[in-house]
């Protein structure tokens, strides 16, 4: 691949707190849940990219809602009692329509995943961001994605948002073929499938194994790695053998870990 020559920019939003309304519910699969949100609060919010993240403000065990408090620009409430907050890819924003689209992996150990799961038209839910979107500039030959469903939506909105002649090759980790989604893709995007069969999420190495396997093409190359922190630290290496530098020609982003609740991916820049 040639010398990058390229550099990530990222252009900071005010911080804003909403109290957003669940406008309608649907399954895209039968572990995906998509939630649109809505009401006069999501005035002037902004997303410019496809990894810009919320971060949603959800019910506590005990029946309560602690909402985000913002002054002089910075969140005051984080470590409050009773707040229950995860990040949150935003996987379409229409502001138009005045609708935030999240999409949410179904699963039971999580405030999230349940939150999601019983979500209703009217539900309110506290969400506060994005605090700011960052790109890469200049153009890119092809461009590879490697995620597990946590990072999916960000990955689908990636690949959408392409122009139609881009070169794409991605690669998506799901549980089973039952989690394989229609995408809007450009006509010669090769998306490939990579099924669990089984395997608990984040002990796999089929991301690895399929960047590994891939055979590039020439030019300037992206690549976009999401998923589970320690499945990616064999990925982060390969991409530096192969040449790929961080901030410039891949983003590598441990969305989640086994084990840990609530990760802070933004601290996931280990390479060991």
């Amino acid at each position: 691949m040639s010398t990058p020559t390229h550099e990530r920019r990222v252009q900071r939003y005010p911080l804003k707190p909403r109290v957003l309304e669940v406008a309608d519910v649907e399954r895209v699969t039968p572990r995906m849940i998509r939630v649109h949100l809505g009401g006069p609060d999501l005035a002037g919010m902004e997303s410019a990219n496809f990894d810009d993240h919320v971060k949603l403000w959800f019910p506590n065990e005990e029946g309560g809602h602690v909402l985000p408090v913002v002054e002089d620009d910075r969140c005051l409430n984080f470590r409050a009692p009773g707040v229950v907050f995860r990040d949150y890819t935003v996987r379409a924003l229409d502001t138009g329509a005045r609708c935030l689209t999240v999409d949410f992996v179904a699963h039971d150990h999580g405030p999230a995943g349940r939150w999601a799961q019983a979500a209703r038209r009217g539900d309110k839910l506290g969400v506060l961001g994005p605090r700011g979107t960052a790109r890469i500039s200049g153009e890119f030959d092809h461009h590879v994605l490697l995620v597990d469903e946590t990072a999916l939506p960000a990955a689908a909105r990636y690949v959408e948002e392409l122009p139609a002649d881009a070169r794409v090759f991605a690669f998506f980790e799901v549980a089973d073929a039952g989690e394989e989604q229609e995408l809007e893709a450009p006509a010669g995007a090769r998306i490939t499938w990579l099924h669990r069969g089984g395997a608990e999420p984040g002990t796999t190495d089929l991301l690895l194994e399929a960047f590994r396997s891939l055979e590039l093409p020439e030019g300037d190359g992206f690549v976009y790695a999401a998923g589970e922190a320690n499945t990616l630290k064999p990925i982060r290496r390969l991409l530096k053998e192969r040449g790929f530098v961080r901030n410039a020609t891949c983003e590598v982003d441990g969305y989640w870990r086994r084990g840990t609740s609530n990760l802070d991916h933004h601290a996931e820049d280990d390479d060991e």
